[in-house]
């Protein structure tokens, strides 16, 4: 009777062991840190390989760097999760700002005359972002249009516009009011990634703990339950819409600061990187799947890729085609630890 009670004793301790490991490995990957331990590694190379790389001055510089990518990254989160697709949002980041810059500048500086008194210019940016986020939701709730369809299209006309209200030309040093946010520093700490980092942490609390956010998963995970649970659907997807442009919007007036300069090529490309950043962050394309902290942690990750290779004096194209390279080995990897700890196949 002893020997069996020891036999079952250690039986329950073995199966207690494994399971706590694998509710461990789920918790990690479900909430978002699969891509930590890469970007540890990075960091432990880059030290290395580049004695800068670990300056205070180099880390901040990544921070501002990817503060734009990253805010146009939880916007496209945002439309991801419920299982769409906007790729108008590049050129959002070109176009809101642009839009802002010709109303402020007078005519002998490229714009319209206007010369809109300067605290006018974030609204009028943010403004123009937030009606183009209203108008992707309304075809797409109410006409009914393809997302990827209507967002391409919408993007072609973004960037069109752009070359149309400028008339072909940048705009340059428009003006404190709109370089700001982009510019600025407090104690040392530019002012781009403060916003970021204010900014990933209120949508990171409002999808964890919030009913919005919880809405947003039940939308993307499934959407025929999420009406009979008496979620407004429509409502939800219009508004992801409107939160991922105004945010591109709010990048876009951060890379005009970084650069003093509302330029026609603004942004362009910023959309594949924001997509690489979503997957290589545990964002599942198919919607209901992602967390705000693999998002960051999948810029992060561009980020010091990026900046590692451009301390090593690698070739721009390089650097390029190394985002593609990434957006693979990290898909990869978020479905192999996902099996691993679920035991069931993903979908990225």
């Amino acid at each position: 009777m002893s020997v069996q009670a020891d036999t079952t004793s250690n039986s329950n301790a073995q199966d207690t062991g494994p399971s706590k490991l694998s509710a461990f490995g789920s918790a990690f990957v479900a909430q978002g840190f699969t891509m930590f331990p890469v970007l540890l590694l990075l960091i432990i190379v880059g030290a290395f390989v580049a004695p800068a790389f670990l300056t205070s001055r180099n880390l901040i510089n990544i921070l501002e760097q990817v503060s734009v990518l990253g805010l146009t990254t939880i916007g496209l989160t945002f439309v991801v999760l419920i299982g769409r697709l906007d790729l108008s949002l590049e050129g959002v980041v070109g176009f809101a700002p642009m839009l802002a810059a010709v109303m402020l500048v007078p005519a002998a500086a490229g714009g319209y005359g206007v010369e809109l008194p300067g605290w006018m210019a974030l609204f009028v940016a943010l403004g123009a972002a937030g009606l183009i986020g209203l108008f992707n939701g309304f075809m797409v709730v109410k006409v009914g249009l393809n997302p990827f369809i209507s967002t391409l299209g919408l993007l072609v006309l973004l960037r069109g516009g752009v070359l149309i209200i400028s008339n072909g030309r940048s705009i340059y040093s428009p003006g404190e009011a709109l370089t700001y946010l982009g510019s600025a520093k407090i104690l040392g700490l530019p002012v781009a990634v403060i916003v970021f980092v204010v900014v990933a942490t209120i949508v990171g609390l409002v999808f964890q703990f919030h009913r919005y956010g919880r809405a947003l998963y039940a939308v993307g995970g499934n959407e025929e339950a999420a009406r009979a649970a008496g979620i407004n659907v429509d409502r939800v997807i219009w508004s992801a819409f409107f939160f991922a442009a105004l945010l591109s919007g709010l990048a876009g007036v951060l890379l005009t600061g970084r650069l003093d300069s509302a330029v026609t090529t603004q942004g362009q490309g910023i959309i594949f990187s924001a997509f690489a950043a979503a997957v290589i962050g545990g964002v599942s394309l198919g919607g209901g799947k992602g967390t705000i902290i693999g998002v960051v942690s999948g810029v992060l990750l561009i980020g010091v890729i990026n900046n590692l290779l451009t301390l090593a004096q690698v070739p721009s194209f390089y650097v390029q085609a190394s985002t593609g390279a990434v957006i693979i080995i990290a898909a990869v990897l978020t479905t192999v630890a996902s099996q691993r700890s679920s035991g069931v196949k993903t979908r990225t």
